[in-house]
């Protein structure tokens, strides 16, 4: 208890005293804030880029590939989707058929807008029946293609991102003019996609396999049953897979770039910001020598100013990690940003808020180590002399 009441009378002289130093005072706390702000404002984007790869995602929707192959990368052969679509368990349109999406995946090039940079995305050959698939899919300008027609529909993403895909226009595709015939919004930004009938496509392409299907269920829970009697079925050499699974294997990389940028960036500002708590605390602790010898002269442990200066040093951390927070939020919640031919818009959250404030006490736990022991061995004969 004496050693407890000690570390809060010394830490509350020490807060008492912070009027009268504003200047280390808030050196540390712009550095903790700059530091922080900045990770948060990297760690949205990889925040709001999940967010919005599962915003289409739906429980009841699965994808079926080719056992050894990645989903879309496969080839499957038309028997085998047409013995997929006889399965049980799939949900059926209006008109009493399957909705099971036949799928062929190619990649194209498209110029960025204002720097003209070539950036592939994927062209994806459909079945019609896409639109009962993807029941949020909504036509902003023009109309779906017609089949065995060389003919393209654009997600808006495209149009914003891309030159080339306004309607009407044509793009050459294996040395044929495709005309882009309709534009689509799925709720949210996400990646440019451009679809086409999947049997134009492989004719195109002179294929005669799928490289993957989706297929409704007509119900989440229907999904182990399902697998299994893909797995059942001795025709076909096939499994399924939830889509939500698929789209965070797919866009792994992604995260994974974002991430490893945003901890780089973040652990080289963590650094300079504490850096200079490390100097501001110095320059505390100095000004203070004949105050702490004066209580070491009386009864105050060594180890008690060890622990008050370090909590010192992380309560001053705590208010920037909070400055840093809130001015991401203000400034970058909610922008986009459009790499790699993917648009999202950064999401700050409560997570990495957290992590911020985290992320601050270990800058100023790190960064009071070194004044924390040099207040605590200053020699009190040595101290008391001091001017």
């Amino acid at each position: 208890m004496r050693v407890l009441g000690q570390f809060l009378a010394l830490l509350a002289v020490s807060l008492s005293g912070l009027a009268h130093r504003k200047g280390p005072t808030l050196t540390i706390v712009v550095g903790v804030s700059c530091a922080v702000g900045v990770l948060v404002s990297m760690l949205a984007m990889g925040s709001g880029a999940r967010r919005q790869e599962m915003s289409g995602v739906r429980a009841d929707q699965v994808v079926v590939a080719e056992i050894g192959q990645r989903p879309l990368a496969g080839s499957i052969p038309r028997e085998d989707a047409a013995a997929v679509e006889n399965l049980p368990y799939i949900r059926r349109d209006r008109g009493g058929r399957p909705i099971v999406v036949m799928q062929s995946m190619v990649p194209i090039s498209g110029r960025r807008r204002g720097t003209g940079a070539r950036i592939f995305v994927p062209l994806v050959g459909v079945t019609p029946n896409i639109t009962a698939y993807r029941p949020e899919m909504r036509f902003t300008a023009g109309r779906m293609f017609h089949p065995g027609l060389h003919e393209l529909v654009v997600s808006n993403t495209c149009t914003r991102m891309f030159s080339g895909f306004e309607i009407g226009d044509k793009r050459s595709i294996h040395g044929i003019p495709w005309t882009i015939v309709g534009h689509f919004g799925e709720g949210q930004e996400g990646q440019c996609t451009i679809l086409a009938d999947v049997n134009t496509i492989m004719s195109t392409f002179s294929r005669d396999t799928y490289s993957g299907l989706g297929v409704m269920l007509r119900s989440p829970a229907d999904f182990g049953a399902f697998s299994a009697a893909v797995k059942a079925d001795p025709a076909v050499h096939l499994y399924a897979e939830r889509e939500r699974a698929v789209m965070a294997q797919n866009f792994k990389p992604l995260n994974s770039i974002l991430d490893f940028v945003s901890y780089f960036v973040g652990t080289i500002m963590a650094i300079g910001g504490t850096l200079g708590a490390v100097n501001s605390l110095y320059a505390i602790v100095d000004s203070r020598r004949r105050e702490l010898a004066t209580l070491r002269a009386i009864g105050f442990r060594p180890g008690t100013v060890v622990a008050s200066t370090l909590c010192e040093s992380m309560l001053l951390a705590l208010p920037g990690a909070l400055i840093g927070a809130a001015l991401a939020w203000v400034f970058f919640s909610g922008l986009s940003a459009s790499p790699f031919g993917y648009s999202f818009r950064l999401e700050v959250t409560p997570t990495l808020v957290l992590i911020g404030v985290v992320w601050a006490l270990v800058m100023g736990l790190i960064g009071g180590i070194l004044p924390a022991v040099r207040a605590a061995r200053v020699p009190v004969t040595t101290a008391l002399r001091a001017t």
